[in-house]
């Protein structure tokens, strides 16, 4: 590959302005104790990476005795069957390391998009033989990386992912669809 054919990695916009956003929180312990919630449907994915963690705020009561940890998160999809179990392991994960008064409060503005995947997401799919969500659609099988893929089911393992099959090595896998 030329020089002139290089290309620069950047980061997503809108995951860019989620990482500046956390970056600049002054809860920072709160945010890393977070990364210790998973997707449920997604092995080893968590909440920050997947995009569904927006925001860590420290509401204050009229003294500090009353101040609760108000946590918001977006769905990837509104009716998710995931939300609950998410919702009561980000309170137990705050609780265990000693964050009793904790909140989870479930927006669906700003929606979630793919946009808000991480890099680290994105590849973490793909280690789980899920093809990572591709702004054109362009599905690559995750085993072999050929783009030579074919849909066999608009629905995979869940509503967000379609289910395809590479045409070289044959492999099935789920694509996380692009919202």
């Amino acid at each position: 590959m030329s020089p002139s054919e290089k290309v620069i990695p950047t980061l997503n916009p809108v995951y860019a302005a989620r990482l500046n956003h956390r970056n600049n929180s002054p809860h920072q312990k709160i945010w890393e104790i977070l990364d210790n919630v998973f997707d449920p449907e997604l092995p080893g994915l968590t909440i920050w990476d997947l995009g569904i963690l927006q925001d860590v705020q420290l509401v204050e009561g009229e003294d500090s005795s009353d101040s609760i940890w108000r946590i918001v998160v977006t769905p990837t999809y509104s009716g998710c069957p995931a939300v609950e179990t998410i919702n009561q392991d980000i309170v137990t994960t705050l609780n265990d390391a000693g964050y009793l008064d904790v909140k989870v409060d479930l927006v669906l503005s700003p929606a979630w998009s793919t946009e808000m995947v991480s890099p680290a997401g994105k590849a973490h799919l793909k280690s789980i033989n899920i093809a990572p969500p591709n702004e054109q659609d362009q599905v690559c099988c995750p085993k072999c990386e050929s783009e030579n893929t074919k849909i066999i089911s608009q629905f995979g393992s869940t509503a967000c992912k379609a289910f395809y099959q590479c045409n070289d090595c044959f492999e099935t896998f789920d694509y996380f669809k692009h919202f």
